[in-house]
């Protein structure tokens, strides 16, 4: 009787096992073809494209996409190093020599006023703006040099300020366009307007706050832009494998990764709206719009009301800029 059972759980065993590996290829291949991907073949020769974040993940892709259109790609970045090497890299496969990396740190409100002065200073154009940098500081509360909240600071303020100091040259590049990468886990937050600096909240949930806030701030820019030539559109990525789950702490790490290498997009793919957004003549009429894998998709009733969208602009002005900076 041994003799036989053993046989037959090993052969049970096995056939688990490649019933699990099916699965998980099959489920690659459905989320691999079912994810929107640009199909436009838009040159952007004489273009210049700022584009935050640039060195890794959705951000890397996406310099690399539009390099290779021949775009002027200024890549906007924390770590200075590795965007270098990043930077060749993508010169290299590209065959395009005009990117460059520049110092930008969106929780930092010197650092963003000093790349501003110097794009504006340095750059006779801008024709895309592409807010890609974000952050999930997923437990620990942390406070910016200027006071501010680190995930909101990075993910919203700081693209904020960093719109309204850059805005001249886009108007004056116009047509141009604002790509904001939001998220659909906005729906899982909303935004306080009593409380609109929330250093004592606890940090995972900024981040869905953050991606709420995004869409906010894109709705209301893209009213305030309206005859201008500059529009500005917003969009979900998908949930990607790429380096912002790497906050996450040992040993709730490990279910993530996994998670994230069977069911989560690549960067490559991730990248595809932001491109869409970035070159197609398809959404040349689009503005204050809401995309997901290379469509337009709807939003909930809450974030669509442009009263609070107003409101909360005023928010940030009063938050973040100084009198004498650029009002939209």
């Amino acid at each position: 009787m041994w003799i036989l059972e053993e046989p037959y759980s090993v052969t049970v065993g096995y056939a688990g096992a490649i019933l699990a590996v099916l699965s998980v290829v099959l489920i690659r291949l459905y989320l691999s073809f079912s994810c929107g991907a640009c199909t436009s073949k838009k040159d952007m020769n004489g273009k210049t494209v700022i584009i935050t974040g640039a060195n890794s993940g959705i951000g890397l892709e996406t310099t690399l996409d539009l390099a290779k259109r021949g775009a002027r790609v200024i890549m906007a970045c924390r770590n200075m190093l590795e965007a270098a090497k990043v930077r060749n890299t993508i010169a290299r496969e590209a065959k395009n020599d005009n990117v460059v990396v520049r110092k930008l740190d969106l929780s930092s409100v010197q650092s963003i006023r000093e790349f501003a002065a110097e794009i504006n200073w340095r750059e006779p154009r801008l024709d895309v703006l592409i807010h890609n940098a974000g952050m999930a500081n997923t437990f620990s509360k942390k406070v910016t040099e200027d006071g501010f909240e680190v995930t909101m600071m990075t993910n919203m303020f700081g693209p904020f300020l960093l719109t309204h100091l850059l805005i001249d040259l886009l108007k004056k590049s116009a047509p141009s366009r604002i790509v904001v990468v939001a998220s659909e886990l906005y729906r899982l937050a909303n935004v306080n307007m009593n409380k609109p600096n929330p250093v004592n909240t606890l940090p995972a949930y900024l981040y869905y706050a953050s991606k709420y806030a995004n869409i906010l701030f894109t709705r209301e820019l893209a009213q305030r832009l309206q005859g201008t030539g500059v529009s500005a559109n917003c969009l979900h990525p998908g949930m990607i494998d790429s380096g912002i789950w790497r906050d996450v702490p040992f040993p709730l790490n490990i279910p993530v990764k996994i998670i994230a290498k069977i069911f989560f997009k690549t960067p490559e793919e991730g990248a595809q709206t932001t491109i869409h957004l970035a070159v197609s003549d398809e959404v040349n009429e689009a503005n204050g719009k809401y995309f997901m894998d290379c469509r337009e998709h709807g939003l909930s009733s809450d974030v669509s009301d442009m009263g609070k969208a107003a409101k909360y602009w005023e928010i940030l002005e009063g938050l973040i800029l100084k009198p004498s900076d650029p009002r939209i």
